[in-house]
Parts: C-alpha cells; structure tokens; sequence
C-alpha cells in the first residue's frame, strides 16, 4: 500500500439521496431565484390518512415507544393508536368541537399527546401544542395567557394535572380539561375519552379533511412581543414529505422499520411536525427521550442509545460533542449507535470542526466509514425548506431548496435577504392578517428575515451559508460594520467544545466583545476538576480563561481586522430567558433581545479596567 493510500480518509457511507441539480435565474438587482429540478411528486391526503393507511398495513407494528415510571419501555401499535384516536374525534365532534374550537396541549411528548392531537385531527379539530416552559417555568404565565387567548381551545390536555396544575388555574377557565393523572377539579380523564365508542361522525369527518385543512396551530415567539399562531395546514406537511421523498435515490426496503429517538418537543415543526410526521410514513418507531443535551439531563439520552439502534439521529452541535464523549469511553455504546445509522443531522448552530472530526473518527472505528452531516434550515412558518442532501465534508452549510420549493435571495445592504415560496409555507397568522400581510412580499414569497449566501456563487450546486439575520449587524463607533451571524459562528468554532453559543457585542462601543454560554462539562475537563465541581468554580478557573485567550487569539490572528476581532469575553451560566424573548423560533439566539436584556453584562464588557470575570484576550 502507497504511503497515499495510507493516509488517504476513509470513505463515506452511502447517503441514499440523489445529488444537487438546480437551476438558479440572477436578475439585474442581484436578486436569485433558485429551485431544485426534481420535481415534487404526488402528495398524500393527511397526516391523519397517513395513520390509518399505516394501521391498516401493519396494525401491531410498533408506532411509539415511551418509557413507563418503572423505566421499562412500553409501546403503543400503529392500529392501537388508530382506534383510541379515532375514540377522541369520536368524543371531540360529540362535543360539538370543530375548525373554530381547537385543542390545546400544555403537555411535553408523550403516547397520549400524541392520540390526542391525532384524534382532533381526525375530528377537523385544530391541535395547539405550546412549549412546556410556558407552563413550568414562566412566573406570570403571559405567553400562555396570550395563546389561549388568541386560540380560545375548547378543550385542554394536560398529561399530569399536579404538574401543570398552576398553568391550569390561570388559563383553564371556559375550557374541559383532560388529563392522565393528578387532581384537576372537573377534568375529564383521558382513558374515559379513549373508550368513547366510535360513531359514524369520524368517517365522516375524515372525508372533508383535505390538503387546506388547518392541522395546527405553531406558536413562535419570533424575535419580539408574543408568540404568533402560525397555521398549519395539512398541505404544508404533505408536501414536506413530498419533498424528502422525491430526494431519495432508491425505494426503502418495506420489510425494514426504521428507529428513531426524539427529545425535541411537538411544539416546533423539527419534531412536531417533520420527525413525528416522517417516522409515520415511513412505518418506524419513534422512541421518546426524556434526556436532553445539557448537563445532567443527557445521561438519560446516552441510557436510551443503548436500547435504540436509530437509522437517523438529529441533534444540536452540542448534543454530539457529549455523545462523542460517552462514546470515546464506550465502545459498546459506540456499537449500539453506528449499527444501523446511515447519517446524523444537526441544527440550531453551526456543528464545529473539532466536534466533526471526533464524531468521524468514532464512526470510522466502528464501521470503518465516515458517517454524512445533513442539516435542514426553515421555519416555523415554513416547515424545512433547504436540506444537505449530498456527501459533503463542508460543516456550516444550510443546503439547497428541497423539492417544490423557490427560494429568493434579494440584496439587502451587503446581505441577501432569505425569502422562500412554495406548498410547505404558512398561509398565514391566526387572527393577525396585518401581520400575515407584512411578512409576504409583492410576488408571495414569505421573508424569514435570515440571510444567507452561496458557499461559492461560480458554483451554486456546492449549497448556501447561513449569514445570520438581516437586522442584527451593526457598527462599531470607529464606523466598521460587524457581520454578527458570521462572526458569532466562527467565535463559537474557534471556541470549540467550551463555548456553546455567544451574543456579539459592540454598537456604537471601540472594540468587539462576546457574552458567551460555556459547556460547562468541557470547562471542568479543562480546567482538571470532578465530574460534580461547581459551575461558577469551572468557568472561573484560570485554565479555562487561558484556553479561551489561547483561542481567541488565534481566531483574532486569522481575521486580520477589526470588524472581526474579539477583544474581550465574559461566561454565563444563566440561560437564555423564554419569557424574555432571547430565544427564536428556530433555535437562534435573538442577539438584539439577549444584549437588551442583560445590558448590566454588557456594560461590565466595556467597564476600565476589566472586572475579574472578563476575559481579556
């Protein structure tokens, strides 16, 4: 063997998804319209004619697996979920409940979440999913206040009445409530509505659901202000699916029945709606994970990895950079993972070299074969509309548009401004048509306000970058503008595996400055301390003020430049806020909200001389 062939990389595993083909028009202002040449394909009827076509099929195939208080996994079949779903549209249109009288649901994945919404569904009945910290951890509940106010639900579902019993009391009134356990006074229990007996009303029903039918209503609290219901029909889904299917390069193998491990919640379109939705057609398992990746919690995660073997596993960077580290000490855990996995998708932040290579290195040892990264960009609003759908070893990208999907890029300052149009896209905002006006341009594109840019504009078919939002960049009281999407990417990289997301600092202020969220895991390997040692004692280590000096110093040297050297950094171990508007819908931190919020942090960035918990670089 030539010392080439020696060090040549290993191979990848077969992605089975066909190559870039699009064809991309540039108009005279710069604007690019860009779609894919595959064409979408028929689209199936329903989410909920998916169910009863996959019932009927394979009625004992396993359809969703939780875990029980014993910690057992116990399952509910494809046609068991058909029949108790078609019990609660039976008990639903009993009540008279229909298209104007939705179904909220306060609870996080669970079975009976999902014959809930599956039944109203079947019934033509809106289903409102809403993010579990508006119940749990909100003090004064007004986002939750807000979206039962804009839904008025008929009727709402809480898995365990004690748990969401507060949030039950400040919005319940006027509604049923349904609940598996605990005490709420006057709720109906939801075994009662599973045993309703099935009328003839459901069949019924069904017949009238369509592709415009509104399936849900998606709450996103967006950059500000309160959450906006954003509908979602049933063609947005179908076409969803539409889209991943007329990618595939060959037929699944129908004897197969793939597995799949989710933690991220209902209420956003990743899960709710693409996974959920996806792993239905496909006839597999999803199993539900309690666990999520931040520390303490992901322990349950790597528990359930040694029991589900998934064919597709999608996370945050984050979430791989401490499963590469469960992985690294176990090589069992490494097998369970790679045995039936074909690729990994990331999403919410760029996916660091660092994190990519370790996670190569683990696949190559295993299988001999590097695994492929996708990733898929959209919104709420517009389910996903570009994805990585080829073998590629660049990290960062967002991909192309999928099938049926017309993407907009037009120049907006020295950015292209993200626009996209096409059968997965929101008809509108429940009840809010100015706002539904504002968001959709002259020709009907719907504007995200992201920015995005080709990775090489001579060869569109290698993909686009995301470019960060168009409003967040600004200028430094020198007069040089700062790029904030890209720079705070390529901090948080350099910064790799310590930093797991950054607000970059600095309008109208001499230098660039980061308050930055710390991988606290990685902080007290750095640093050389226990497992258990505190927090606020491993970010305030010395080792790992060096580590990031190190860093940065080497990302300042590279940049050549003002607008992207990073002068001063300050760690936080305080979350970013739900109710303070620092998270989007899509996972991004809201730069704009999060600097507002915390501007005392801000100020201490830019205090002579420097406070003991700046880092200065």
């Amino acid at each position: 063997m030539s010392l080439a062939e020696q060090d040549a990389p290993a191979p990848f595993k077969p992605l089975k998804q066909k190559p870039p083909k699009i064809s991309v028009r540039r108009e005279s202002d710069g604007t690019f319209y860009i779609s894919s040449d595959y064409p979408l394909g028929e689209m199936k009827r329903s989410v909920v004619h998916i169910l009863e076509e996959r019932a009927a099929m394979h009625p004992q195939r396993r359809f969703i697996g939780e875990r029980g208080p014993d910690g057992a996994w116990r399952f509910i079949g494809y046609g068991e979920a058909n029949v108790k779903a078609n019990a609660v549209a039976s008990a639903l249109l009993a009540r008279g409940m229909n298209a104007d009288t939705p179904l909220m649901v306060l609870s996080s994945n669970s079975i009976a979440h999902a014959v809930m919404a599956l039944g109203a569904m079947k019934a033509g009945v809106p289903v409102a999913p809403v993010s579990v910290p508006y119940s749990l951890m909100s003090s004064d509940f007004s986002k939750l206040r807000h979206v039962v106010g804009l839904t008025k639900p008929k009727m709402i579902f809480a898995d365990h009445g004690d748990l969401y019993g507060k949030a039950i009391a400040a919005v319940g009134e006027g509604a049923e409530i349904v609940t598996c356990t605990g005490s709420v006074a006057g709720a109906t229990s939801f075994d009662d509505l599973v045993a309703m007996p099935v009328s003839n009303a459901v069949a019924a029903s069904m017949e009238k659901i369509g592709h415009d039918t509104v399936a849900k209503y998606l709450f996103t609290s967006g950059s500000t202000g309160m959450p906006k219901g954003v509908i979602q029909t049933h063609r947005m889904m179908m076409a969803q699916i539409a889209a991943g299917e007329a990618l595939r390069s060959e037929a699944p193998d129908p004897d197969e029945v793939p597995q799949s491990l989710e933690w991220m919640p209902w209420n956003h379109i990743s899960a709710g709606n693409i996974g959920f939705n996806g792993n239905m057609n496909a006839g597999g398992t999803v199993y539900l994970d309690a666990g999520k990746p931040i520390p303490g919690m992901f322990d349950q995660t790597i528990a359930n990895l040694r029991d589900v073997s998934p064919r597709v596993f999608g996370s945050a960077p984050v979430a791989f950079a401490m499963l590469a580290d469960a992985m690294e000490r176990d090589p069992t855990l490494r097998a369970n993972f790679f045995r039936n996995l074909e690729y990994m998708g990331y999403g919410g932040a760029t996916l660091s070299s660092d994190i990519y290579d370790r996670m190569q290195a683990l696949a190559v040892a295993e299988t001999g074969f590097r695994i492929p990264l996708t990733t898929m960009y959209g919104a709420t609003e517009t389910q996903g509309i570009t994805v990585v759908h080829w073998v590629t070893e660049r990290v960062g990208l967002v991909g192309l548009p999928v099938p049926g999907i017309t993407l907009k890029l037009v120049p907006n300052g020295a950015k292209l401004e993200v626009r996209v149009k096409g059968p997965t896209v929101t008809p509108g905002y429940l009840n809010d048509p100015k706002k539904t006006a504002e968001v959709f341009d002259e020709e009907g594109f719907y504007s995200l306000g992201d920015a995005a840019k080709f990775l090489d504009e001579s060869k569109p078919e290698l993909g686009l970058v995301f470019d960060g939002r168009v409003t967040e960049d600004f200028k430094l009281s020198s007069g040089t503008w700062v790029s904030t999407g890209t720079l705070r990417a390529d901090a948080v990289a350099a910064c790799t595996p310590l930093i797991q997301d950054a607000v970059v600092c600095g309008l109208d202020k001499p230098y660039i400055a980061l308050l930055a969220w710390p991988n606290v895991a990685a902080a007290r390997k750095i640093a050389g301390l226990a497992d258990d040692a505190a927090p606020e004692e491993a970010i305030a280590h010395p080792k790992v003020a060096a580590h990031l000096r190190e860093a940065l110093a080497r990302h300042n040297k590279a940049g050549g430049g003002s607008s992207t050297r990073i002068a001063r950094i300050h760690l936080m171990l305080e979350p970013p806020s739900i109710d303070g508007h620092e998270i989007t819908d899509k996972g991004y931190v809201n730069q704009a909200a999060t600097a507002s919020r915390r501007a005392p942090l801000v100020e201490r960035l830019y205090a002579e001389p420097a406070p003991e918990d700046v880092i200065v670089v």
